[in-house]
Protein backbone atom coordinates (compact mmCIF):
# COMPACT_ATOMS: atom_id res chain seq x y z
CA UNK A 1 0.00 0.00 0.00
CA UNK A 2 1.00 3.73 -1.05
CA UNK A 3 2.44 5.17 2.30
CA UNK A 4 1.09 8.96 0.80
CA UNK A 5 4.06 10.63 3.36
CA UNK A 6 5.42 12.53 0.26
CA UNK A 7 2.09 13.89 -0.77
CA UNK A 8 1.02 14.97 3.30
CA UNK A 9 4.32 16.74 2.81
CA UNK A 10 3.34 18.20 -0.19
CA UNK A 11 0.01 19.29 1.32
CA UNK A 12 1.59 21.31 4.08
CA UNK A 13 3.71 23.20 1.66
CA UNK A 14 0.00 24.06 0.00
CA UNK A 15 -1.43 25.13 3.16
CA UNK A 16 1.39 27.42 3.87
CA UNK A 17 1.32 29.33 0.83
CA UNK A 18 -2.53 29.58 1.30
CA UNK A 19 -2.21 30.29 4.88
CA UNK A 20 -0.09 32.69 3.29
CA UNK A 21 -2.30 34.34 0.96
CA UNK A 22 -5.36 34.01 2.96
CA UNK A 23 -4.15 35.84 6.48
CA UNK A 24 -2.69 38.80 4.12
CA UNK A 25 -6.55 39.43 3.22
CA UNK A 26 -8.31 38.77 6.62
CA UNK A 27 -10.00 41.40 8.03
CA UNK A 28 -8.59 44.19 5.16
CA UNK A 29 -11.18 46.78 4.47
CA UNK A 30 -10.75 46.55 1.18
CA UNK A 31 -11.34 42.76 0.46
CA UNK A 32 -13.48 41.94 -2.38
CA UNK A 33 -16.33 39.85 -2.11
CA UNK A 34 -18.82 38.62 -4.64
CA UNK A 35 -22.25 36.73 -4.57
CA UNK A 36 -22.16 33.28 -6.41
CA UNK A 37 -25.17 31.79 -8.21
CA UNK A 38 -26.04 29.53 -5.23
CA UNK A 39 -26.31 32.51 -3.25
CA UNK A 40 -23.23 32.21 -1.18
CA UNK A 41 -20.00 34.80 -0.71
CA UNK A 42 -16.82 34.29 -2.54
CA UNK A 43 -14.14 36.77 -1.40
CA UNK A 44 -10.58 37.23 -3.34
CA UNK A 45 -9.07 35.84 -0.98
CA UNK A 46 -11.01 32.74 -1.92
CA UNK A 47 -9.78 32.42 -5.46
CA UNK A 48 -6.37 33.63 -4.91
CA UNK A 49 -5.46 30.91 -2.64
CA UNK A 50 -7.49 28.49 -4.91
CA UNK A 51 -5.27 29.68 -8.14
CA UNK A 52 -1.98 29.30 -5.85
CA UNK A 53 -2.97 25.69 -4.41
CA UNK A 54 -3.15 24.86 -8.27
CA UNK A 55 -0.17 26.65 -9.33
CA UNK A 56 2.16 24.59 -6.87
CA UNK A 57 -0.05 21.27 -7.75
CA UNK A 58 0.83 21.85 -11.72
CA UNK A 59 4.40 22.26 -10.95
CA UNK A 60 4.73 19.30 -8.27
CA UNK A 61 1.84 16.81 -9.09
CA UNK A 62 1.28 17.77 -13.04
CA UNK A 63 -0.21 13.86 -13.62
CA UNK A 64 -2.84 14.31 -11.00
CA UNK A 65 -6.30 16.25 -11.54
CA UNK A 66 -7.82 18.97 -9.55
CA UNK A 67 -10.77 19.64 -8.20
CA UNK A 68 -11.81 22.86 -6.42
CA UNK A 69 -14.70 24.89 -5.05
CA UNK A 70 -13.77 28.32 -6.93
CA UNK A 71 -12.93 26.42 -10.38
CA UNK A 72 -14.23 22.83 -10.55
CA UNK A 73 -12.07 20.39 -11.72
CA UNK A 74 -9.29 19.79 -14.11
CA UNK A 75 -7.47 17.15 -15.44
CA UNK A 76 -8.47 13.36 -15.38
CA UNK A 77 -6.66 9.94 -13.87
CA UNK A 78 -6.99 7.97 -10.81
CA UNK A 79 -5.53 10.67 -8.00
CA UNK A 80 -7.57 13.62 -7.50
CA UNK A 81 -6.81 16.65 -5.00
CA UNK A 82 -9.78 17.89 -3.54
CA UNK A 83 -9.77 22.25 -2.34
CA UNK A 84 -11.84 23.90 -0.03
CA UNK A 85 -9.78 27.46 -0.57
CA UNK A 86 -11.20 28.87 2.62
CA UNK A 87 -14.20 26.81 4.38
CA UNK A 88 -15.99 29.00 6.48
CA UNK A 89 -16.11 32.23 3.98
CA UNK A 90 -18.91 34.08 6.00
CA UNK A 91 -16.94 33.85 9.12
CA UNK A 92 -13.98 35.00 6.95
CA UNK A 93 -15.35 37.90 5.35
CA UNK A 94 -17.14 39.18 8.80
CA UNK A 95 -13.91 38.91 10.68
CA UNK A 96 -14.61 35.72 12.40
CA UNK A 97 -11.24 33.58 13.33
CA UNK A 98 -12.95 30.45 12.44
CA UNK A 99 -11.94 29.74 8.80
CA UNK A 100 -9.25 26.92 7.56
CA UNK A 101 -8.40 25.88 3.93
CA UNK A 102 -9.22 22.20 3.11
CA UNK A 103 -6.82 19.99 1.08
CA UNK A 104 -7.10 16.30 0.51
CA UNK A 105 -5.75 13.74 -2.08
CA UNK A 106 -8.79 11.06 -3.35
CA UNK A 107 -8.14 8.24 -5.28
CA UNK A 108 -10.56 6.53 -7.51
CA UNK A 109 -11.28 3.43 -6.32
CA UNK A 110 -14.94 1.09 -5.26
CA UNK A 111 -17.59 3.87 -5.00
CA UNK A 112 -15.44 6.50 -5.93
CA UNK A 113 -12.87 8.29 -5.24
CA UNK A 114 -11.74 8.34 -1.99
CA UNK A 115 -9.47 10.63 0.77
CA UNK A 116 -5.59 9.02 1.64
CA UNK A 117 -4.49 12.45 2.52
CA UNK A 118 -6.54 15.36 4.35
CA UNK A 119 -5.21 18.49 5.85
CA UNK A 120 -7.29 21.18 7.77
CA UNK A 121 -5.14 24.19 8.30
CA UNK A 122 -6.88 27.55 10.35
CA UNK A 123 -3.87 30.00 10.81
CA UNK A 124 -6.22 32.86 12.34
CA UNK A 125 -6.55 29.91 15.17
CA UNK A 126 -2.94 28.88 14.96
CA UNK A 127 -4.20 25.13 14.68
CA UNK A 128 -3.43 22.64 12.07
CA UNK A 129 -4.91 18.61 11.45
CA UNK A 130 -3.92 16.21 9.25
CA UNK A 131 -3.89 12.39 8.52
CA UNK A 132 -2.99 10.05 5.69
CA UNK A 133 -4.29 6.56 5.29
CA UNK A 134 -2.51 3.97 7.42
CA UNK A 135 -0.84 6.37 9.68
CA UNK A 136 -3.11 7.81 11.83
CA UNK A 137 -4.41 11.49 12.77
CA UNK A 138 -2.08 14.67 14.25
CA UNK A 139 -2.55 17.75 15.21
CA UNK A 140 0.26 20.44 15.29
CA UNK A 141 2.27 23.31 14.11
CA UNK A 142 4.07 21.10 11.60
CA UNK A 143 4.93 17.50 10.83
CA UNK A 144 8.24 17.51 13.27
CA UNK A 145 6.00 19.49 15.88
CA UNK A 146 2.70 17.23 16.10
CA UNK A 147 1.20 15.52 18.50
CA UNK A 148 -1.57 12.28 17.12
CA UNK A 149 -5.04 12.38 17.76
CA UNK A 150 -7.75 9.81 18.79
CA UNK A 151 -11.29 10.12 18.93
CA UNK A 152 -13.56 10.11 22.62
CA UNK A 153 -14.46 6.61 24.39
CA UNK A 154 -17.75 8.19 25.58
CA UNK A 155 -20.58 5.49 24.70
CA UNK A 156 -23.52 7.59 26.36
CA UNK A 157 -25.56 10.26 24.54
CA UNK A 158 -26.30 11.62 28.33
CA UNK A 159 -22.43 12.21 28.24
CA UNK A 160 -21.66 13.21 25.00
CA UNK A 161 -21.16 16.82 23.54
CA UNK A 162 -22.88 17.08 19.87
CA UNK A 163 -21.45 19.99 17.34
CA UNK A 164 -23.54 21.12 14.45
CA UNK A 165 -23.68 24.30 11.99
CA UNK A 166 -27.10 25.90 12.17
CA UNK A 167 -30.84 25.12 12.43
CA UNK A 168 -32.05 25.61 9.09
CA UNK A 169 -30.57 23.10 7.07
CA UNK A 170 -32.62 20.58 9.37
CA UNK A 171 -35.64 22.04 8.96
CA UNK A 172 -35.28 22.41 5.06
CA UNK A 173 -34.50 18.53 4.90
CA UNK A 174 -37.54 17.51 7.30
CA UNK A 175 -35.81 16.25 10.24
CA UNK A 176 -35.41 19.06 12.52
CA UNK A 177 -37.65 17.32 15.33
CA UNK A 178 -35.20 14.56 15.51
CA UNK A 179 -32.36 16.80 15.63
CA UNK A 180 -33.94 19.00 18.63
CA UNK A 181 -34.55 15.52 20.22
CA UNK A 182 -31.32 14.70 19.60
CA UNK A 183 -29.99 17.74 21.65
CA UNK A 184 -32.59 17.41 24.38
CA UNK A 185 -30.71 13.86 25.09
CA UNK A 186 -27.24 14.61 25.45
CA UNK A 187 -25.18 16.25 27.58
CA UNK A 188 -24.12 19.33 25.75
CA UNK A 189 -24.58 21.11 22.25
CA UNK A 190 -22.13 24.22 20.77
CA UNK A 191 -22.68 25.55 17.57
CA UNK A 192 -18.75 25.77 16.27
CA UNK A 193 -19.87 25.26 12.43
CA UNK A 194 -17.70 24.22 9.39
CA UNK A 195 -14.58 22.36 9.80
CA UNK A 196 -13.91 22.77 13.86
CA UNK A 197 -16.39 20.54 14.81
CA UNK A 198 -15.09 17.50 12.74
CA UNK A 199 -11.61 18.38 14.35
CA UNK A 200 -12.72 18.52 17.42
CA UNK A 201 -14.72 14.76 17.15
CA UNK A 202 -10.89 13.31 16.05
CA UNK A 203 -9.53 15.38 19.05
CA UNK A 204 -11.85 13.72 21.22
CA UNK A 205 -12.86 17.33 22.71
CA UNK A 206 -16.32 16.48 20.95
CA UNK A 207 -18.40 13.07 20.35
CA UNK A 208 -20.40 13.59 18.06
CA UNK A 209 -20.97 16.03 14.78
CA UNK A 210 -23.56 16.43 11.70
CA UNK A 211 -24.17 18.85 9.02
CA UNK A 212 -27.24 18.05 6.79
CA UNK A 213 -25.67 19.90 3.18
CA UNK A 214 -22.33 19.56 2.24
CA UNK A 215 -20.14 19.84 -1.17
CA UNK A 216 -17.59 17.11 -1.32
CA UNK A 217 -14.51 19.70 -0.97
CA UNK A 218 -16.19 20.36 2.32
CA UNK A 219 -15.87 16.95 3.79
CA UNK A 220 -12.77 15.00 2.09
CA UNK A 221 -9.87 16.36 4.29
CA UNK A 222 -12.30 16.30 7.05
CA UNK A 223 -13.65 12.66 6.31
CA UNK A 224 -10.03 10.71 6.93
CA UNK A 225 -8.72 12.49 9.55
CA UNK A 226 -12.00 11.86 11.28
CA UNK A 227 -11.62 8.29 10.51
CA UNK A 228 -7.21 8.10 11.35
CA UNK A 229 -8.76 9.00 14.37
CA UNK A 230 -10.61 6.11 15.05
CA UNK A 231 -13.67 8.03 14.29
CA UNK A 232 -16.50 6.88 11.83
CA UNK A 233 -17.38 9.62 8.96
CA UNK A 234 -20.67 8.86 7.26
CA UNK A 235 -23.38 10.81 5.61
CA UNK A 236 -26.81 10.63 6.98
CA UNK A 237 -27.45 7.55 5.08
CA UNK A 238 -24.55 5.68 6.49
CA UNK A 239 -22.67 5.55 3.58
CA UNK A 240 -19.02 5.38 4.75
CA UNK A 241 -17.07 8.76 3.46
CA UNK A 242 -17.83 12.34 1.95
CA UNK A 243 -20.16 11.40 -0.85
CA UNK A 244 -23.61 11.57 0.22
CA UNK A 245 -23.96 15.23 0.07
CA UNK A 246 -24.24 15.81 4.46
CA UNK A 247 -22.12 14.49 6.93
CA UNK A 248 -22.12 12.77 10.08
CA UNK A 249 -18.91 12.15 11.84
CA UNK A 250 -18.89 10.42 15.43
CA UNK A 251 -16.56 8.66 17.80
CA UNK A 252 -18.27 5.74 16.42
CA UNK A 253 -19.62 4.11 19.66
CA UNK A 254 -22.20 6.74 19.16
CA UNK A 255 -22.89 6.41 15.08
CA UNK A 256 -25.98 4.57 14.79
CA UNK A 257 -27.98 6.42 17.78
CA UNK A 258 -26.41 10.08 16.02
CA UNK A 259 -27.93 8.52 12.68
CA UNK A 260 -31.18 7.50 14.35
CA UNK A 261 -32.13 10.55 15.67
CA UNK A 262 -31.01 13.22 12.35
CA UNK A 263 -33.22 10.49 9.92
CA UNK A 264 -36.89 11.26 11.88
CA UNK A 265 -39.16 12.47 10.04
CA UNK A 266 -42.46 13.29 12.16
Amino acid sequence: MPDYLDDLRLAHVLADAADAATTARFKALDLKVETKPDMTPVSEADKAAEELIRGHLQRARPRDAVLGEEYGVAGTGPRRWVIDPIDGTKNYVRGVPVWATLIALTEAGEGGYQPVVGLVSAPALGRRWWAAKGHGAFTGRSLSSASRMHVSRVASLSDASFAYSSLSGWEDRGTLNGFLDLTREVWRTRAYGDFWSYMMVAEGAVDLCAEPELSLWDMAATAIVVQEAGGMFTGLDGRPGPHSGNAAASNGLLHDELLGYLNQRY
